[in-house]
């Protein structure tokens, strides 16, 4: 089933953002961070996460989440006093860039000391729709009239009341960056509309219930991977408890022909999080189909399962935009893994680096001589030297 609008991001450049001083990245439809713990990966997805909690929230919320800003611009000799996130998109008929810098003020507190917006568009002719705001004025704009500027939030979500820029609000409000836990999927749950699952799967049982309701194709997918990566599971619905709810699961056990129902508290921690990384993949919006972010999809799955559960990423990339972290050998152990689609994340005294494979490991993908999986063991998919980390930002 095929979405109604894709947003995509192409390309994401970050300055001075937690651990990472720069990068400068583009992204395919499926893109794969790999690297070991504590490398700065989840770092990465955090600034898409953060962008989208600003838009969708608000910059003070999405800031306190994280400590403020002195736990979110990245500590060094230099010290910075700002970070910078920027993101190239495109979108039915549009493309452009939106990208801005929050810098640190005294005693914790922060100001959007620059922003920039522009947007290209079939609809809206061939001149570009802008605007640049720079310390609380309106430097630049295209427009005849734009709504007052406010240095503590983002200016992009006053301008998305103008319909040039409501695409750009609507895709990065959108995205959305998985953890699953499968003890908070163990726990009972309160009923809720079950729009889009919550972050850790808090709510997958109301999930999996709208879907039911609304959209059945769709749950039967999420079931026929569940089957194929884990032996037996043939259905998972959601089963109320008075006030409360839960997901049970249907699974055929050897002697019977009808299935057996089980909790999910009698459930496997790799059944689990493969049921919320599912659903994150797709069971979504249908409606708007913005990136999706996955931490370490395999965490807890038996090893042999990992080439179906790159399946699903795969399958899902077809419908919105798919990124993943991981350090597990085995999920990349596919020869149909391109170059493209990777990402080496390094960390060297603490500060990350993330880059395209460097020339000898893509030389030994291209020419098949190593699987993405087979380097990782040999610790040799390593990121590009020689690409930019000091980024010219505007």
């Amino acid at each position: 089933m095929r979405v109604a609008t894709r947003f995509d991001i192409t390309r994401v450049r970050l300055r001075q953002y937690r651990s990472i001083a720069g990068c400068d990245v583009t992204l395919g439809p499926l893109s794969l961070l790999v690297g070991p713990n504590g490398a700065g990966k989840s770092n990465f997805l955090d600034a898409l996460r953060l962008t989208a909690q600003a838009v969708n929230e608000n910059l003070d919320n999405a800031l306190r989440e994280r400590g403020g800003i002195a736990e979110v611009r990245r500590r060094s000799r230099g010290h910075p006093t700002s970070f910078f996130v920027s993101v190239d998109f495109r979108t039915n008929g549009t493309s452009g860039r939106y990208s801005y810098q929050i810098g640190a003020l005294k005693g914790g507190d922060y100001r959007v000391t620059h922003e920039e917006c522009r947007v290209t568009s079939v609809e809206f002719g061939t001149e570009p729709r802008y605007f640049v705001v720079r310390d609380g004025k309106v430097e630049r704009t295209s427009e005849p009239l734009l709504p007052p500027v406010a240095n503590d939030r983002l200016y992009l979500v006053s301008a998305a009341s103008i319909e040039a820029f409501r695409p750009v609000f609507d895709g990065l409000g959108a995205i959305n960056v998985y953890n699953i836990n499968p003890d908070t999927i163990r726990q009972l749950q309160k009923p809720e509309a079950g729009d889009l699952l919550r972050r850790d799967g808090a709510n997958i049982a109301s999930v999996i219930e709208r879907l039911r309701r609304d959209n059945p194709a769709i749950k039967k997918r999420i079931e026929e991977y569940l089957s194929r990566v884990v032996d037996g599971v043939g259905a998972v619905d959601r089963h109320g408890f008075g006030a409360w709810e839960a997901v049970e699961f249907r699974q055929r056990v050897a002697g019977d022909e009808a299935p057996w129902t089980f909790q999910a508290t009698s459930m496997s921690d790799g059944t689990l999080r493969v049921l919320g990384v599912l659903t994150a993949l797709f069971g979504g919006s249908v409606e708007l189909a913005s990136p999706v972010g996955v931490e370490e999809p395999e965490a807890a799955l038996h090893p042999a399962a990992a080439g179906l559960l790159l399946d699903a990423l795969r399958d899902a990339s077809d419908n919105r935009q798919v990124l993943v972290t991981t350090h597990s050998p085995d999920l990349l152990d596919s020869p149909d893994i391109t170059p493209d689609e990777l990402l080496a994340v390094r960390a060297d005294s603490g500060t990350t680096r993330v880059a395209r494979v460097d020339a000898a490991g893509q030389k030994a993908l291209q020419q098949a001589l190593y699987t993405p999986g087979e380097l990782l063991r040999v610790d040799q998919l390593l990121p590009d030297e020689n690409a930019p980390q000091q980024l010219d930002l505007w």
